[in-house]
């Protein structure tokens, strides 16, 4: 989708679902990362975040919607005069009311690979890390024992 698809479909979201137009811009912005979508208050303007469009595999685009929704919520109550804050009443019934999305879906994977495993010498609890330990420094948290590599997972590789 581009930002011109973008801005059609934001003044459609607008008039169908607020009965009411949009007048500013809409566009994409990359370097959103974890939020769907921000409303400026100073120029008016939406930007969304690319990815819950590419997240959006059907065609009826019910993510990038419902993330649309939740920014003219902002929009429209500001311009009225409201406060378009998350937790005001207001913005609450009418995010219900027009069925926008309270929460983005998360986009990113934040976990990384294990890369060492450690077992301690006398309770045996194993640690899964990410980063190297330092064995001479660092001891079982539960049991004060000694610990120990027991594989390295990026050599195995």
């Amino acid at each position: 989708m581009t930002d011109k698809q973008l801005q059609k479909l934001v003044e459609q979201v607008s008039l169908t679902f607020f009965a009411k137009p949009f007048l500013h811009h809409a566009y994409f912005n990359r370097r959103l990362k974890t939020t769907g979508g921000r409303y400026h208050l100073e120029s008016h303007d939406i930007d969304i975040n690319p990815k819950m469009d590419e997240i959006d595999t059907g065609t009826n685009h019910d993510i990038l919607v419902g993330i649309i929704k939740h920014e003219l919520c902002h929009y429209h109550l500001h311009l009225a005069g409201f406060s378009g804050k998350h937790n005001t009443p207001e913005f609450k019934q009418l995010l219900k009311a027009v069925g926008g999305s309270r929460y983005a879906p998360n986009t990113t994977i934040r976990s990384q690979p294990i890369k060492y495993l450690y077992r301690c010498n006398r309770c045996g609890l194993e640690y899964h890390r990410k980063r190297r330990i330092d064995v001479s420094k660092y001891v079982c948290g539960r049991c004060r024992g000694k610990l120990q590599l027991v594989t390295n997972y990026r050599m195995a590789n």
